[in-house]
């Protein structure tokens, strides 16, 4: 069984010129068919088939040949692009040149009578009339006939029948802007989705295709594929760099712009980790790989961003669902308003079945399909061009709801690391020689208050002591001799006379404090304070401008006092301390109940579970973090906390932006239904306004989403 499902290949092809849901199973019924595919789905939205086959048996030309012949056209991934030379929009440019001649001999010049039979006639106007119909309906025609064998009531059929209807009660001009507008109204969606997901395809180019490889004393070029992990990369001044890799020799500024949205470039040196696709600014590099072709983080950002576009958002799964009822429920009220209105309402059979086919236009689901998807592919690349990976659109609105966000304390609001805020005597000694010895001791520890320390004693440029018959006291300290002498530093109960006071003083800063001396009487007490992000405070100013009435809360392992100094300093109105790490998750279970969609902000690694236990998990610093990347729902490349309030904007935005469009899209068909029988709305309106028009708007409504500044 498990050789079975190895065998079988998964691939993703997007196929422009689906409209509808209806145009989508007529293409799954024509994969399905050919021998070897297991399964074809495909999101009409976005316009991309997922594929399942077996190699062997199935040969993909054949069926991208059946696909074409249909009147669709198969593109693999992102490489070929929007081009104007498809002979579709060369055929409907000629469309509407033949249009606009047959206008401007119809209304400057006398008709002149060609062929007449029974009560239909075709003037020298309507000869261009009807070249514009040839011209522009070609490939709606081969697809409508493809729709009728297959008896699929997709848009394509509806608009084959709506012109050929016109043409039959001698209405050849009304046809003819059809045949014109309709492609045109196509052309534009496919465009459409093609600009939403151009950002993504520059993220793709920024990787180069070779570059240089030290190789013994020799620099080669070679292709970006075949570098192993462990080579050398040598990056010059204004090259790219290809791979993720740590570097071993010099040392420049490199602007990480595409992989983290930081504005200026980082300067970076040896043992310092750089990202491909990220450019060198200034001096030479020498990168040791790290992580080969198709493992980089832009490569997995990019795969992320393309799974993204799959997850589809509820609203859009809603639209999809209604497009399927709206269609079918038009074109029967078309039937009705042809076959019985006639009969029973003032009007000619001519003029009911020219407002039946002017129904039949409104049908088309198109702009109300592609609303939701064109402004989710808007966000999504928009965002990851500034350094933040939205995981889909059920991520993308869900953060536009959310009514709380959880913050993790160390590492996220603060830096996780450790600063001497004060140094006090308690006895005649100088502050110099308490940080000398407390340092001393501490030399060879890994812990963040004795890294802090040594750091201290470096910035006073001391002399550190040789330190003997050092031990280590559990849960207390250390200990050991200088000279003759013992020391400890630690905390109060290491010494026979501390001074509890004098700590509690230190530590009401939020912070903690250690005792330095002989164990018979400390010296002095040094505190210390994780370090707040520099910019904490202005991003959660900022986070409360761009969503009012949004509950921030903190959730820490610390003291309620440090907790407490921490919420107040960052403006924080609540906190829960004292938190153990696997009490988190019910923690957020609570937040949930008590506001209903909630954020959590942390590390995307030490906050797994209380990430993935909220609505919306978002991981701060996840360039190169292989498990925030894959585990969050969202995924802040650096770790610039105020790069939530740009989420905040997009997210909200993009919700808003997407119940505009569905109500643009149905407030157009229903208002042009409506208006359809008083005679007010034409069948040139219909397509203009209902579905081209539709359509730009939608459009143009979702692309203002890439407009939104990241002021970070």
């Amino acid at each position: 069984m498990a050789d079975e499902e190895k065998a079988i290949k998964r691939e993703e092809v997007d196929i422009e010129r689906i409209h509808c849901p209806d145009c989508a199973i007529k293409i799954e019924k024509r994969a399905k068919r050919l021998e070897g595919v297991e399964g074809a789905e495909i999101d009409p939205g976005r316009g991309r088939m997922s594929l399942s086959y077996r190699p062997e048996r199935v040969d993909l030309t054949q069926l991208e040949d059946n696909i074409s012949n249909i009147g669709y056209r198969v593109s693999h991934g992102e490489e070929e692009g929007w081009t104007s030379l498809d002979p579709e929009i060369i055929l409907t440019s000629l469309a509407g040149l033949f249009l606009f001649i047959g206008f401007i001999v119809d209304f400057f010049s006398s008709d002149i009578l060609l062929w007449r039979i029974s009560y239909w006639s075709l003037g020298r106007a309507d000869l261009f009339y009807l070249l514009a119909v040839v011209s522009g309906g070609y490939f709606v025609g081969r697809r409508g006939l493809t729709a009728a064998r297959e008896l699929s009531l997709d848009i394509d059929f509806l608009m084959t029948s709506a012109m050929l209807g016109a043409m039959a009660i001698g209405e050849v001009f009304e046809a003819a802007t059809l045949a014109f507008l309709y492609p045109s109204a196509e052309i534009l969606e496919d465009w459409a989705r093609e600009k939403a997901r151009s950002s993504l395809r520059e993220l793709m180019d920024l990787t180069p295709e070779e570059v240089t490889v030290k190789r013994g004393e020799k620099e080669t070029k070679v292709p970006l594929e075949e570098v192993a992990h462990g080579e050398i990369l040598v990056v010059r001044p204004g090259d790219k760099i290809g791979l993720d890799g740590r570097v071993v020799e010099g040392s420049s500024a490199v602007d990480q712009a595409s992989v983290t949205g930081e504005s200026l470039p980082v300067e970076k040196g040896e043992g310092d980790e750089v990202y491909g696709g990220t450019i060198n600014k200034g001096g030479y590099l020498e990168i040791k790989v790290t992580k080969e072709a198709g493992q980089s983080t832009l490569a997995r950002m990019v795969k992320l961003i393309k799974e993204a576009e799959n997850k589809r958002a509820p609203v859009e799964q809603f639209v999809e669902k209604f497009a399927r009822y709206y269609t079918p429920a038009v074109v029967g009220l078309a039937a009705v308003t042809a076959l019985l209105f006639p009969f029973i309402l003032p009007g000619g059979f001519d003029d009911w079945l020219l407002k039946s086919i002017t129904l039949l236009v409104i049908s088309c689901p198109c702009a109300l399909v592609i609303s939701t998807p064109v402004s989710v592919v808007s966000a999504i690349a928009s965002a990851a061009k500034k350094g933040v990976l939205i995981k889909g659109g059920r991520s993308l609105e869900g953060m536009g709801g959310v009514r709380a966000i959880a913050f993790d304390k160390t590492g996220t609001l603060t830096a996780g690391e450790f600063e001497v805020t004060e140094v006090v005597r308690l006895d005649g000694s100088s502050k110099r020689e308490i940080v000398r010895i407390g340092a001393s001791l501490e030399r060879g520890s890994e812990h963040p208050l004795a890294r802090a320390l040594v750091d201290r004693a470096d910035q006073m440029e001391l002399d550190l002591k040789r330190v003997t018959d050092f031990s280590s006291i559990p849960g207390k300290g250390v200990e050991g001799k200088l000279g003759s002498t013992l020391y400890r530093i630690g905390k109060g109960e290491l010494f026979r006379s501390p001074s509890p006071e004098r700590l509690e003083e230190l530590r009401k800063g939020g912070g903690t404090a250690v005792l330095v001396g002989p164990p018979e009487k400390p010296m002095g007490a040094i505190a210390f304070r994780d370090k707040i992000r520099p910019e904490a405070r202005v991003a959660i100013e900022g986070i409360k401008e761009a969503k009012e009435g949004v509950e921030l809360i903190m959730i820490t392992g610390d003291s309620h006092r440090t907790a407490e100094y921490v919420a107040q300093e960052l403006g924080i109105d609540h906190f829960r301390a004292s938190v153990l790490p696997e009490e988190k998750v019910e923690v957020i279970n609570q937040l949930s109940r008590r506001y209903g969609t909630v954020a959590m902000v942390g590390d995307g690694v030490n906050d797994g579970p209380a990430l993935a236990a909220a609505d919306i998990g978002i991981a701060m610093g996840s360039a190169g973090t292989d498990v925030a990347l894959e585990t969050a729902d969202i995924a802040l490349m650096s770790d610039r906390l105020d790069k939530l309030s740009y989420l905040l904007r997009l997210s909200g935005r993009g919700r808003k932006t997407i119940k505009e469009n569905i109500f643009l899209s149905l407030l157009l068909k229903f208002g042009l239904a409506a208006a359809v029988f008083p005679g007010w709305a034409t069948l040139a309106l219909a397509v203009l306004i209902g579905d081209m028009g539709a359509t730009f708007l939608v459009t143009g409504n979702a692309l203002r989403l890439g407009w939104i500044k990241d002021w970070s």
